[in-house]
C-alpha cells in the first residue's frame, strides 16, 4: 500500500458473539477482523479459525461456491498476514529465503512462492508483491503470520528490515466471472497490481485469487474496511465464506497449508517445484535439487471417487491390489462436479494418471481414480 499507519492494532472486543459458536473462553482469544460486525449482522456462522473469529458461511457453502463459479463473491480475508521487506539488501534477503526468484518480478508485478526449510519443507506459501527496487510486500497465510515474520526476522541483512504490517490493513476479495464487472474493473494481467479506487475508497487492486476464477484481492486501510464492503455488496456481490473458499481451492487443486503442505513435506512431492528456481541458492534449494534428480518417493496427487462417498481429511488410502501408506489431505463433495473429491500423498509409484485408489470412508471401502489438475476448469470469456 501507499499509506501506512504505525503501531495500530485491532484490538477487537469481543461482545455480541453468537453464544452456540464457540465458548466464551475460547471467543476470548480470538482475533476479529474490521468486518466483524458486518458479518454478525448479515447472519453470518462464526468459527475460530488460525486464531481469528470467521465467517464460515451466510446463506449456505453450496450457494455461495455457485455465486463465485457463476457471478461474484467476496471474502474477509483481512486475516491474512502482510510483511513489508525494505532497504537496499531488501532483494538479497528475499533471494536467499523463498524458493521462486525474485528478479523475475518488475515493480508492479507478483508472484506465488514458498518459504522453506533446509529440507525443503514448507514453511509457508505466499505471495510476494514488488512495490519498488528495494521495497516488498508478503502475503503470508493467517495461520503462518508468526513463524514467517520470525523466521524471517531471523536472518535479516544489514540494510533490510522485515516489519509485521499486518494490523494496518484489511483484505477483501472479489472472485468469480462478473468480478471485474461488477466492481467497473477493466482486465489485467494476471499477478500484477497497482492502486486504484473503489467508490471512493482507496485500494490496491491485486489481480490474484484463491478460487480458480478471474477476479480480484482488495488491500486496503484497516478503517476503510467496512465502507469497502459495504460498497461492494451494493455492487451486488455475494458474500462468501470459508466454507465455499475451500471448496472453490479445491475444486481447482490449490494446496493448503496444514492440510496438502507444510515443513514436513518437500516442495517437490507436493507437487510445487514449478515454484522453486532451483538454479538459485535459496534454503532448501540443494536437497530440493536431489529429491528432483532421484524422484520423490511419495506424490500429493488429485482424486476423484468413483464410488459415491465424500473423502475427508485423514482417511486412509490403499491400493486394490493390496498395499497402503496413502492419506487423504483434503476432500470435499464438489459442488459443480456433484462427487467426491480430494488430494491425498501416495507411493510415487501408484500416483499417475488413472490409478485406481480405495479410500477408507469411515470403515467402508470407497473407490476412486487419480486425475488430472483441476477438477473444474472454468470457461474462459474473451478479453
Amino acid at each position: 500500500m501507499a499509506r501506512r499507519k504505525g503501531g495500530v492494532g485491532l484490538g477487537r472486543g469481543t461482545a455480541g458473539s453468537p453464544p452456540d459458536v464457540v465458548s466464551i473462553a475460547a471467543v476470548q482469544t480470538l482475533r476479529r477482523t474490521p468486518l466483524h460486525d458486518r458479518h454478525v449482522a448479515l447472519g453470518a456462522r462464526m468459527v475460530p479459525f488460525a486464531g481469528w473469529e470467521m465467517p464460515v458461511q451466510y446463506e449456505g457453502v453450496i450457494a455461495e461456491h455457485k455465486a463465485v463459479r457463476t457471478d461474484a463473491g467476496v471474502f474477509d480475508v483481512s486475516h491474512m498476514g502482510e510483511l513489508e521487506v525494505e532497504g537496499p539488501t531488501a532483494r538479497d534477503l528475499l533471494q536467499s529465503v523463498l524458493s521462486n526468484d525474485v528478479d523475475r518480478l518488475a515493480p508492479g508485478e507478483a508472484q506465488y512462492t514458498l518459504l522453506t526449510t533446509e529440507t525443503g519443507g514448507i514453511v509457508d506459501d505466499l505471495i510476494a508483491y514488488r512495490l519498488d527496487e528495494h521495497r516488498f510486500l508478503l502475503v503470508v497465510n493467517a495461520s503462518n503470520r508468526d513463524a514467517a515474520f520470525q523466521w524471517l526476522k531471523a536472518r535479516e541483512l544489514r540494510g533490510s528490515d522485515v516489519r509485521d504490517v499486518s494490523d494496518d490493513y484489511a483484505l477483501l476479495a472479489v472472485q468469480g466471472p462478473r468480478a471485474l464487472e461488477r466492481l467497473g474493473l477493466e482486465r489485467a494481467k494476471p499477478f500484477t497490481f497497482a492502486m486504484g479506487e473503489i467508490d471512493g475508497v482507496e485500494v490496491m487492486v491485486n489481480r490474484t485469487g484463491y478460487t480458480g476464477e478471474e477476479g480480484v484481492e482488495l488491500a486496503c486501510m484497516e478503517d476503510e474496511a467496512v465502507r469497502l464492503w459495504d460498497a461492494i455488496l451494493l455492487r451486488g456481490v455475494t458474500p462468501a465464506g470459508l466454507g465455499a473458499r475451500d471448496t472453490l481451492r479445491l475444486e481447482v487443486c490449490y494446496p493448503l497449508h496444514g492440510n496438502d503442505i507444510g515443513p514436513q513435506w518437500d516442495a517437490i512431492s507436493s507437487g510445487l517445484g514449478w515454484a522453486c528456481a532451483l538454479e538459485t541458492d535459496f534454503t532448501g534449494a540443494e536437497r530440493l535439487r536431489e529429491v528432483k534428480e532421484q524422484g520423490p518417493e511419495r506424490k500429493l496427487v488429485p482424486f476423484r471417487m468413483t464410488e459415491r462417498a465424500i473423502p475427508r481429511q485423514g482417511m486412509a488410502i490403499s491400493f486394490p491390489e493390496g498395499g497402503g501408506g496413502g492419506e487423504v489431505t483434503s476432500g470435499s463433495l464438489s459442488p459443480m462436479l456433484d462427487v467426491g473429491i480430494g488430494m491425498g500423498y501416495v507411493p510415487a509409484a501408484q500416483s499417475a494418471v488413472g490409478t485406481e485408489l480405495v479410500v477408507d470412508v469411515r470403515g467402508r471401502a470407497r473407490r476412486a481414480e487419480v486425475v488430472k489438475k483441476p477438477f473444474y476448469k472454468r470457461e474462459e470469456t474473451p478479453h
